[in-house]
């Protein structure tokens, strides 16, 4: 979303946002659902003329529902931050956001530009974005959370071949989770993130 905002293409922008150039985290901030659609597949290549399409599939699709997200960057490249700041400011994109498949369109609103502080304590603390497994030391597991685990990828490649995967842990109804880490961020306004 990120690259589309900016205008980098498919092809071009992991190289701009590789762990060596960006820090980024995700903070999930709606409760998870997730609904299932049936959707008709067809395929497109063995009849030309949409109206004579015969063969069709029906798959049924696993999708979220009522998202929401809060995405924290950081950037190496002064030029690269100044453009998206300046696009997120204006709520403009170059190209059309969507999450996963383009029919799945996506909006945004830009909350602001903070300052963020390292601390680096292995202390309990809370954690408003996901936690990548590798900077988990201690969970505190609290009754009334569900907290779950996914693997992710974490880097790619620009030809798209991923070359480094992570679990993340998260708490499903968009609550902090009570831990100790090897290092956090926290920012002005209160919040601990962890970037990936």
């Amino acid at each position: 979303m990120i690259g589309a905002i900016e205008g980098f293409g498919k092809d071009e922008y992991l190289q701009y946002f590789s762990k060596e150039k960006a820090n980024i985290t995700v903070k999930i901030s709606s409760p998870i659902k997730k609904t299932r659609i049936a959707e008709n597949l067809i395929d497109t290549k063995i009849a030309p003329l949409m109206s004579r399409i015969k063969t069709r599939t029906q798959i049924r699709f696993e999708v979220l529902k009522d998202v929401k997200y809060r995405v924290y960057i950081s950037h190496s490249s002064e030029e690269v931050y100044n453009k998206l700041y300046s696009m997120l400011k204006e709520h403009k994109s170059v190209y059309t956001l969507c999450l996963g498949l383009s029919e799945h369109i996506a909006n945004y609103e830009f909350i602001g530009e903070m300052e963020a502080v390292s601390e680096l304590s292995d202390s309990e603390r809370e954690i408003h974005s996901v936690i990548p497994e590798k900077e988990l030391i201690k969970i505190s597991f609290e009754e009334g959370k569900e907290y779950f685990s996914e693997t992710i990828p974490i880097e790619m490649l620009p030809n798209r071949e991923v070359i480094e995967y992570g679990k993340v842990l998260f708490e499903r109804n968009a609550k902090c989770i009570l831990a100790s880490v090897n290092s956090l961020w926290r920012l002005e306004n209160g919040e601990g993130i962890i970037f990936m």
